[in-house]
């Protein structure tokens, strides 16, 4: 009975292992992703804030950020000009966030049923 304990504590640790690694393989993978699909949608005025889009690994997770951060909700949401108006929104970070939420948790299934 000993035997088999431990036999299918090794296992189920080496099930987890494979899922973890799985689990960091499909966040890269959909960063990655993430990163083109706003590089491609990003707005291009001089190119330097749709090149900025980059990613970055903290800790378990990944973090995609934009090296110009001030300007992503400006443009994102658009803003009041100085002399009066408004400058109109350009979406471009929602449909992103849209395809992250919806490609990771199917990914993360993918990877826990095989």
């Amino acid at each position: 009975m000993n035997d088999f304990a431990s036999e299918l504590a090794r296992e189920l640790q080496r099930y987890a292992n494979v899922v973890e690694e799985e689990l960091l393989t499909a966040q890269e993978e959909v960063a990655d992703v993430a990163v083109e699909k706003l590089k491609q949608g990003s707005p291009k005025k001089t190119g330097a804030y749709r090149k900025g889009w980059r990613k970055k690994k903290e800790g378990n997770g990944v973090v995609v950020h934009n090296s110009q951060g001030q300007l992503t909700h400006l443009l994102e949401n658009g803003h009041a000009k100085v002399g009066g108006g408004r400058v109109p929104a350009q979406v471009h970070i929602r449909p992103v966030e849209e395809y992250v939420i919806n490609e990771l948790p199917r990914r993360i299934e993918r990877a826990v049923q095989e």
